[in-house]
């Protein structure tokens, strides 16, 4: 496996686009609700997106990816999706884990919907801390974290923000 930069703008596009509508798909069965913007994003909005990305490969193979956008004080995490076949093979916790090295002790923020919870547990064990939820439209909610030195030292269970 390897972990490189990537671009929707490529031939790897489609291929980028189609991975991002499975990895959503099973969080909205997740959470009961296929609002979720990405999952009916077309390839035109993909590439559209201001966004780094960085893709897993397995081999030749399309495996996950993630993507954020930066400023000089945070890295928001705007997608980080992988492929329903690979769950559970440790890609989710290597791409996080490269964008917190990117990140060079930048804050960095991420939500996902509140009832995907093995989401959620791998921002947890990965040091990020719940900042709150919040319903971004009717009857879809998502959890919000944050990963940073304050709050990595904070106690267990301090879920302030």
């Amino acid at each position: 496996m390897r972990i490189t930069t990537i671009s929707p703008h490529d031939s790897l596009g489609p291929e980028l686009l189609a991975l991002q509508h499975a990895a959503y798909a099973v969080e909205a069965e997740l959470i009961g609700d296929d609002r979720i913007p990405p999952l009916r994003e077309t390839l035109e909005g993909l590439r559209s997106e201001p966004l780094t990305w960085l893709g897993m490969f397995d081999g030749e193979r399309l495996v996950g990816a993630v993507a954020w956008e930066e400023t000089p004080e945070e890295v928001d995490v705007n997608r980080l999706v992988v492929h329903p076949e690979e769950h559970r093979r440790g890609i989710g916790r290597a791409l996080v884990e490269e964008v917190v090295a990117r990140a060079g002790g930048r804050r960095i923020v991420v939500s996902t919907g509140r009832d995907n919870k093995p989401a959620r547990a791998l921002y947890e064990r990965l040091g990020f801390w719940a900042r709150g939820e919040h319903e971004v439209i009717p009857g879809l909610w998502i959890a919000s974290y944050l990963h940073e030195r304050s709050a990595r030292d904070r106690p267990r269970g301090d879920t302030r923000g």
